[in-house]
């Protein structure tokens, strides 16, 4: 189960404890921002691609969309999303829990810009019931990612 695999690596930060395991869905963001309480945009979602070394995961504001123009300058490559029935096996976690925490070895993580209107954001936790209240410097730490980047439509 991939929430184990992610309460495993939050142990070693000491931060098992904070995962959130909910009554309902966290499924999507909606789902998410009703079970949390809070605004659908607080969410922070995690999208998965196929680049050209292999999967990266985008994680953005749950209103966050994807500009495939952006997408393209910044990767070099169409923004083509994972099929629902290759995501567990290519990223670790299945559609509704993915997340860029205990993810396997060759996927890429990156934070897109849209997340800095919040000091926390909550990302879920590999399971389609959970999530954790990060700081964004703490998201950036836990997820190892390779660093923020600007691939999301301005939102109006």
């Amino acid at each position: 189960m991939s929430i184990e695999r992610v309460r495993k690596e939050f142990e070693q930060y000491g931060i098992a404890d904070r995962i959130l395991e909910l009554d309902e869905s966290s499924a999507t963001v909606d789902l998410a921002a009703k079970a949390l309480g809070c605004e659908p945009d607080h969410i922070a979602k995690t999208l998965s691609f196929m680049g050209n070394d292999g999967p990266i995961l985008v994680v953005t504001s749950g209103l966050g969309r994807v500009h495939s123009g952006k997408f393209k300058r910044t990767f070099h490559t169409k923004a083509t999303m994972l099929k629902a029935d290759e995501v567990e096996d290519l990223v670790g976690h299945a559609v509704g829990g993915v997340c860029p925490f205990g993810v396997k070895d060759n996927v890429s993580v990156y934070l897109d810009e849209s997340l800095k209107k919040y000091e926390t954001v909550f990302p879920a936790c590999g399971s389609s019931n959970s999530a954790i209240e990060l700081t964004l410097p703490e998201l950036e730490k836990y997820s190892h990612s390779k660093g923020w980047i600007d691939v999301c439509k301005d939102l109006q």
